[in-house]
């Protein structure tokens, strides 16, 4: 920072005030812009390294984001009372926010660019992650680090039928999408979105709404930069030797091009692309790390100092013959078209005896398996954040061991991308999962990468929905995944790739990943390396997607067509049912004494009563179905008084008293009733004795009752 004055500028976006200002916080960054909207305040700096990293063949930038629970009003949970590592929301934002920024630099700049934003003060009204991702371009680009155009990113909502700009949290309870769209004057970068099964018109509708808002926050930002008058470093950046540039081709084209001219031939061949479908594809990968390495031998010795010129001109040649091919002669490495779709299998039961559901999903060299597991409510997950969520109910998680790719790598934890990949998938079934009062259960699925080659992520989202579906969970739709690429040739011709593999991803221009049901899309997000693409590419790119999901989704549902109408044996089994607001204090009882001692009764691993839009939910775990009919039986009897008594009223009741003529049973607290000799069994006996004992628990019902009197006769309802 040139100057200790501070410099602020005003704008509304979307019906919002946003303010930024530079020039009073963190002046040793090359840049530090104070982000606000609401009451929401982010600070965002940007600084970069003097040096440049050697030896390395990508460029360092690194974005962090640093919530502090204070912004909340909040003191940390835990033991330590101070915050911890990022959390999955925190990692989650600062990937949106790398997203669309990377592509704006010079990818051979090695000066390390670190980006931090610090969440001071928010509001829980309008969520923060937009005002961070606009506030980091701005540092950026009013900074002296060689960020040369901004990007704009805005959320955008719909809601009874009208467009939300930036919309509150309590808006998008009620959108049918919730859709972050980033780019810049001229193109879009990033797409990121969880939709209620949204068409793809209205998808393409939501980025067109998008356009003109990205324009004015990078206009917002073009003049905050201008007052500021910053000139941009200039950087000696990462160039390749020519001489090895040169060499490398002259040894490794004729080779490289003779492989991949070979997959054509396959492809056009039936005999041979039947060998193809049998398990050559994916061979083209392994030939040409054949090809790299035999090149990189022969050029060692002649340039024993230029490794990383020799990697990565191989990789810069490799990557223009992949394309070349693509491009003219429509054919990809493993021999499909454009729009082909690898060989898919899919099934489920795997762990019948020990898992509450299971589904193994196979696309080419690409499988994932999860598995559900369901407990009560109680053990949801909660969130210790700046958000105003508390509990989920519903969990997804994804791990991606070394082995997945034949390497190997000490295991610790997973990483930003596992926790990405894992929101992902969630989002995409999040809409599709039933709602509390329908399955009141807590959710968790966790999908195991067990070999990777393009797309792990809706792989996972597959493979979850199989798992599902198995255990028994009775979900709105089910949900299929697919991943697009992009090759851009020249003059504006491109080819849009279904289901890429990992070769395809590498040296492709886009990675869009599409997941849906059979009604719309429920979860997308978008990632590009060029510097943008056009509507109309996205168009084609949506409209491919769902062609391929639904072949996807129809492959899925020859394993399991439907959920299965049952748990898993192992699964436990939960009741819940209402009560009235005003019994639940009576139910709990002075220091819980009631439930406690129905929970002890019974037998039961949990009994839960919360308060559920104005009335009580009373939530009963057990194993043993019978003892959860009993206990609720017990609690529905607590409610009543003997002029609640109706005749055919259900009663779990406790034999209290014994004679020659029937069994007294208590039914509430101070009231008993009947159950002559003649209604013990479903046949004559001569003993009460020989069918029940003081202390039994039996479904009772009521069949004659005088209140007057408070004499009630009743009869089994449980033979």
């Amino acid at each position: 920072m040139q100057s200790n004055n501070e410099i602020v500028q005003e704008k509304e976006i979307g019906g919002k005030k946003v303010r930024f200002s530079m020039g009073k916080l963190a002046k040793q960054a090359n840049g530090a812009v104070l982000a606000q909207s609401g009451g929401n305040g982010i600070l965002i700096t940007a600084t970069m390294s003097t040096e440049a990293r050697e030896n390395i063949d990508f460029f360092p930038l690194t974005v962090d984001v640093e919530e502090r629970m204070y912004a909340a009003g909040k003191i940390p949970g835990g033991f330590f009372k101070r915050e911890g590592k990022a959390s999955d929301r925190a990692i989650l934002i600062a990937r949106l926010t790398d997203r669309p920024i990377r592509p704006i630099f010079d990818k051979n700049i090695r000066n390390e660019v670190q980006v931090v934003a610090t969440v001071l003060s928010v509001d829980q009204v309008y969520p923060y992650d937009v005002l961070i991702m606009n506030g980091a371009s701005c540092a950026l680009y009013a900074s002296d680090i060689p960020f040369f155009e901004p990007i704009g990113a805005v959320r955008i909502g719909y809601a009874d039928e009208k467009w939300l700009i930036n919309p509150s949290y309590e808006e998008l309870k009620k959108s049918k999408i919730d859709i972050v769209i980033a780019g810049t004057e001229d193109a879009i970068l990033m797409v990121e979105s969880k939709c209620r099964e949204a068409s793809e018109e209205l998808v393409l509708e939501a980025v067109e709404k998008a356009i003109p808002e990205i324009k004015s926050i990078i206009s917002f930002q073009r003049e905050f930069s201008k007052n500021l008058g910053i000139e941009k470093k200039e950087l000696e950046t990462f160039k390749l030797n020519e001489e090895v540039k040169n060499r490398v081709r002259e040894i490794g084209e004729s080779s490289i091009l003779e492989k991949l001219e070979s997959v054509v031939e396959f492809s056009g061949n039936p005999g041979k692309k039947s060998m193809l479908e049998q398990g050559k594809r994916g061979y083209l990968s392994q030939e040409l790390d054949i090809i790299t390495e035999q090149v990189k031998k022969t050029l060692t010795d002649e340039f024993p100092d230029d490794a990383l010129s020799i990697a990565m001109s191989l990789k810069e040649l490799e990557r223009e013959l992949v394309r070349k091919i693509i491009i003219e002669k429509g054919i990809r490495p493993d021999g499909r078209k454009p729009e082909e779709i690898r060989k898919i299998s899919c099934d489920v039961g795997l762990f019948p005896d020990t898992t509450h559901g299971t589904g193994l999903f196979t696309r080419g060299r690409t499988q994932a398996l999860t598995i559900l597991a369901l407990g009560s409510i109680k053990e949801s997950q909660k969130i210790d954040s700046l958000e105003e969520i508390e509990f989920k109910r519903y969990m997804h998680h994804y791990n991606f061991p070394p082995f997945s790719t034949g390497e190997t790598a000490a295991l610790r934890g997973p990483k930003r991308r596992e926790i990405g990949h894992g929101a992902l998938s969630e989002k995409a079934l999040e809409y599709m999962i039933p709602e509390e009062e329908k399955f009141p259960y807590s959710i968790r699925l966790v999908s195991e990468i067990l070999e990777s080659n393009g797309s792990t992520s809706m792989a996972s989202v597959c493979g979850s929905t199989l798992a599902l579906m198995d255990g028994g969970v009775p979900i709105l739709n089910p949900v299929s995944g697919i991943a697009m690429g992009l090759v851009m040739g020249q003059e504006g011709s491109f080819s849009v790739l279904s289901d890429i593999q990992g070769i395809e991803d590498f040296y492709g221009d886009m990675d869009f990943k599409v997941a849906g049901t059979k009604n719309g899309i429920t979860a997308l997000q978008m990632d590009i390396k060029i510097k943008g693409i056009n509507i109309d590419i996205m168009r084609k790119a949506l409209y491919q997607a769902k062609e391929g999901r639904l072949y996807i989704l129809e492959k899925m549902l020859e394993a399991i067509p439907q959920p299965r109408g049952y748990l898993a044996k192992i699964a436990p089994k939960i009741s819940t049912f209402k009560i009235p607001k005003d019994k639940i204090g009576e139910i709990i009882g002075p220091g819980g004494k009631v439930i406690k001692s129905i929970k002890e009764e019974f037998e039961l691993d949990e009994i839960d009563i919360t308060d559920s839009n104005g009335e009580g939910l009373v939530s009963i775990t057990c194993s043993d179905a019978e003892k959860i009919k009993l206990a609720k039986a017990k609690i529905e009897g607590l409610l009543k008084t003997i002029e609640d008594i109706d005749v055919g009223d259900e009663f779990a009741g406790t034999v209290v008293g014994i004679t020659s003529y029937g069994a007294f049973i208590n039914l509430i607290p101070g009231l008993d009733g009947l159950l002559h000799i003649s209604k013990v069994a479903n046949k004559r006996i001569n003993k009460v004795e020989e069918f029940l004992k003081l202390g039994d628990k039996i479904m009772v019902k009521v069949s004659s009752i005088d209140k007057r009197e408070k004499k009630i006769s009743l009869e089994r309802s449980d033979i």
